[in-house]
């Protein structure tokens, strides 16, 4: 069931996400107890669903500006699972993979749970021991949720596969195409993704357009040239949330994808002056062409996402 109210004449995208994360923290963590865990998680993935249909550039902008609360362990597959939906609803699945692909993001990592928040805070490289957990988690986590009653089998494959390559340089298996599904591929991009734009302890989100171009040219681990192309058209160089200065000097945030070009909420005028209410410039305009992605601290700005995006971004 869903935590947003059904009577409320606008749903809050980020009320939502985070209400599901905190669901999700609960059940993960007490997995091996839980007697109805299948159904529990697609319950949860389909408020995952919800929400991003809802507005989908709100629930991008959660991931860039790091609104989705709880540990980093849990917060990063609610973040993969939002841009699997975006991808896959691009892709044009249909409801029962995506309900699949988005149960898949939000259970990949359960085998490793336990050890996630400890590599999280770590400031030397894994050492040997370290990375063979990294390496089983695959297959830990598939032994969890069949322990926990899951029986779907393209939930499973996803879950094993999302750290195989087409190329077999993967593991836990190190499978090879055609073997790696393409719904595991999704999965792992978008897992990929969502690593290097959210900030951890040790080191700050890298931006958008930097990610992309990390995973297209990372000859260790090929990506599928299609799903590239998906996640270039649909996320491209600067998603909802991206902090940016405009080519006129002005600073504010990315709101909205558009075909034609992005519009962006300007905070701050050329001179540092605040704009209240912010001036919404579309980058296609004379002068409004982002010309620099900006840090939290470059940018220097402080609002709310309900002052972007309206009720739909409330906490």
């Amino acid at each position: 069931m869903s935590d947003t109210n059904p009577s409320d004449a606008t749903p809050s995208v980020l009320h939502q996400l985070n209400q599901c994360n905190r669901r999700l923290e609960r059940l993960l963590h007490n997995l091996r107890n839980e007697h109805n865990a299948e159904g529990e998680i697609r319950a949860i993935a389909r408020d995952v669903i919800v929400a991003v249909d809802i507005n989908p550039d709100i629930a991008l902008a959660c991931i860039f500006l790091s609104q989705i609360n709880g540990s980093y362990a849990v917060r990063h597959c609610i973040e993969t699972a939002i841009v699997t939906v975006v991808i896959a609803r691009a892709m044009e699945l249909g409801a029962v993979n995506t309900l699949t692909l988005t149960a898949a993001a939000l259970t990949m990592n359960v085998g490793m749970l336990r050890h996630h928040e400890g590599f999280q805070n770590k400031n030397a490289p894994l050492n040997a021991e370290e990375m063979a957990i990294v390496r089983r988690h695959p297959e830990e986590s598939v032994d969890l949720l069949r322990y926990a009653g899951v029986d779907d089998e393209d939930w499973i494959s996803c879950v094993l596969m999302h750290h195989e390559n087409d190329d077999g340089s993967g593991y836990p298996a190190g499978l090879a195409s055609p073997e790696v599904t393409r719904n595991a591929k999704l999965l792992s991009l978008a897992d990929r993704y969502c690593a290097q734009v959210s900030a951890r302890n040790y080191r700050r989100s890298l931006p958008a357009r930097q990610a992309l171009c990390n995973l297209i040219d990372d000859k260790a681990a090929p990506v599928d040239p299609e799903l590239v192309q998906y996640f270039k058209r649909e996320l491209g160089d600067y998603p909802p949330g991206c902090l940016v200065r405009l080519e006129n000097g002005e600073v504010g945030v990315v709101s909205q994808r558009l075909t034609d070009g992005r519009h962006v909420h300007s905070l701050r005028d050329a001179d540092g002056g605040v704009l209240s209410p912010a001036a919404v410039r579309r980058t296609a305009d004379d002068g409004c062409y982002i010309a620099a992605v900006l840090s939290e601290d470059e940018a220097a700005i402080r609002f709310s996402m309900r002052q972007i995006w309206g009720a739909q971004a409330s906490l």
